[in-house]
């Protein structure tokens, strides 16, 4: 599987977290880190560029920090952009189809601010829900997120380790719930387990 990280932090350079993640997984073989704030300082996106980037891999992984409860300005922009009418999406789109949707998010807060009743009054999976149904319209399978809490008050040991974690998430073959169950039930058979 040919994995693409779209790593979109607009100060990238100042980041412990990101920054360690990035690094970490450009040493995997099958992985390729796309930097667009470095790509595109004038904000001027080369859309074909992208979109072959896009087409050349199986998972498609968008990396950025928790910014103002959504996304970066250019990560915005960058959706806009590239995810085109009748290319992405629409009658004659769906060229993405099938390909896998991730996101990895760096936040500031700790895990227990999002949540009813914290701090940011809603869960991750809620803040997430635009991402989530730009995946379903283009047909891209939207896979369970890595979010690492508490950014700005983790040492070095705990990004490391958060670098160590976000990699095997996002390299595991059955990220995809269908893709693990399938696989459950296919041991299960081969070992004579029935429910």
């Amino acid at each position: 599987m040919k994995i693409l990280i779209n790593l979109f932090h607009p100060h990238l350079s100042q980041s412990k977290v990101n920054r360690a993640w990035a690094q970490r997984l450009a040493r995997e073989p099958n992985v390729t880190v796309r930097k667009p704030y470095e790509l595109y300082p004038d904000g001027k996106i080369d859309i074909a560029a992208e979109q072959a980037a896009l087409l050349a891999h199986d998972r498609l992984v968008f990396q950025h920090p928790f910014y103002w409860y959504s996304i970066p300005p250019l990560m915005k922009q960058w959706l806009d952009d590239v995810l085109t009418y009748n290319w992405a999406y629409g009658p004659k789109g769906g060229v993405l189809a099938g390909k896998e949707w991730v996101c990895a998010i760096s936040t500031g807060g700790p895990a227990d601010s999002y949540q009813a009743g914290g701090y940011n009054s809603f869960s991750m999976s809620e803040f997430l829900k635009p991402l989530q149904q730009t995946a379903n319209l283009l047909k891209t399978p939207f896979l369970p997120p890595f979010v690492f809490h508490g950014a700005v008050v983790a040492d070095g040991q705990a990004i490391a380790q958060s670098a160590e974690d976000c990699a095997a998430h996002l390299l595991n073959p059955l990220l995809d719930p269908a893709k693990k169950l399938a696989a459950l039930s296919a041991k299960m058979e081969q070992d004579g387990v029935s429910l």
